[in-house]
């Protein structure tokens, strides 16, 4: 008879409704502990140091915030599970760039969202099916990394003055990322932009 120790859970979302859900399906799911829950940003890297999960479990795109910035941050101390929204494949690659080792979708049933932190807590990866295949229809990303980062941060309703400024930039610079930025999707300005990279799960 295995007397395995429970896989440790940390769940990290910025709103207090997607956790309780979370929570709700794990607690029902034997040799799962959920031993904390927690928003993201720093709070997560606290909570991972201090509770010392196995699998963190977090929300890769929280309102106006980049979840997978959070992802990069927890570096190699835990597994990591993102849940993101279908149809934006491009988070898939930024995802596993991020160490993300469980990929899949907000609206996964307790039976694959479980799959998937037993997966990572073994070692393994644990990919959508769905969104692998379209990944590997999408184009790359045509936007460099600084060109990415001032259009999130435009998308989020920063001024020129806070992205420079977030970018360590000058404010001409700042306003040539967008620019650069708004040319190479096409659009008419950066509100398309950001809507179009977001479509498309560069951003």
């Amino acid at each position: 008879m295995s007397t395995a120790s429970p896989i440790r859970v940390l769940l990290a979302a910025d709103e207090p409704q997607t956790r309780a859900v979370l929570a709700a399906l794990l607690n029902l799911e034997e040799g799962i502990d959920v031993v904390a829950e927690t928003g993201l940003g720093d709070r997560i890297v606290e909570a991972v140091r201090r509770h010392r999960p196995d699998v963190a479990v977090l929300d890769a795109e929280p309102p106006g915030r980049d979840g997978l910035t959070t992802a990069a941050r927890i570096g190699g101390r835990c597994a990591i599970v993102a849940l993101t929204s279908f149809g934006r494949p491009g988070y898939l690659r930024r995802a596993l760039a991020s160490g993300v080792a469980g990929f899949l979708g907000r609206d996964a049933s307790a039976d694959e969202l479980t799959a998937a932190i037993r997966k990572v807590a073994a070692g393994g990866r644990y990919l959508d099916t769905e969104l692998a295949v379209a990944s590997m229809t999408t184009g790359d990303s045509p936007l460099t990394d600084h060109e990415r980062d001032a259009l999130r941060l435009a998308g989020g309703g920063a001024t020129i003055t806070r992205i420079a400024v977030e970018l360590h930039v000058s404010e001409a610079t700042a306003h040539g990322l967008i620019s650069s930025a708004t040319a190479k999707l096409n659009a008419e300005g950066h509100h398309e932009a950001v809507h179009t990279a977001r479509r498309q799960g560069w951003l």
